[in-house]
């Protein structure tokens, strides 16, 4: 039983980071990552469950976890450096981050394969404050799978108040979605 266990991890492991892996195909042959086509899923209120319980240890050394993030909104974006549409992207988040700040709305970065060294010299880069945790082990990768799995990267999720997930866009963002999103969790009333 436990080797069945182990052998579904590494299945959900491998496909999850299989979705921007070295080798796979987009739709441009110089890239070497599979993009998320866009799809953007918003979860009813009602059929939620249970929230997303996840920590892990961001790139500035400190440690990350859900129970921290508690009563807020949270955005959850799921990335790494050399990603294309992540570092496009990267500006739009750090913006609506900015934006919504000061609402309670907290912004996680999850580096699904770069070192510490490498994804806080992507924050500098592009401006990025909000904080990553460093997910080479898959464990925040992991929590997520079944309930609003990430099946490319990057993948950006809003998560109600409750730590449960509100919506979800596979792929690039676009910023004035994510911002509605953002919104309509905001608006839901405090359970």
């Amino acid at each position: 039983m436990e080797r069945r266990a182990f052998a579904a991890l590494v299945v959900v492991v491998a496909t999850t980071l299989a979705a921007c892996s070295t080798g796979a195909p987009s739709g441009d042959p110089q890239q070497n990552y599979v993009s998320g086509d866009g799809t953007i899923t918003e979860f009813p209120e009602g059929s939620r469950g249970e929230p997303i319980v996840f920590s892990g240890a961001t790139d500035t050394g400190g440690e990350l976890t859900s129970v921290d993030l508690s009563g807020s909104v949270v955005v959850v974006n799921f990335w790494y450096a050399t990603c294309p549409p992540c570092r496009l992207e990267a500006p739009w988040l750090e913006e609506l981050y900015q934006k919504y700040s000061s609402d309670g709305v907290e912004f996680v970065g999850v580096n699904v394969r770069d070192d510490a060294e490498t994804s806080r010299a992507f924050a500098e880069t592009f401006g990025v404050t909000y904080p990553s945790i460093v997910d080479r082990d898959s464990s925040v990768v992991l929590a997520f799978s079944g309930i609003a799995s990430p099946s490319a990267v990057p993948t950006t999720l809003v998560l109600d108040r409750a730590g449960r997930p509100a919506s979800r866009i596979v792929g690039l963002i676009d910023k004035s979605i994510l911002d509605e999103l953002i919104k309509t969790a905001l608006a839901e009333p405090e359970r």
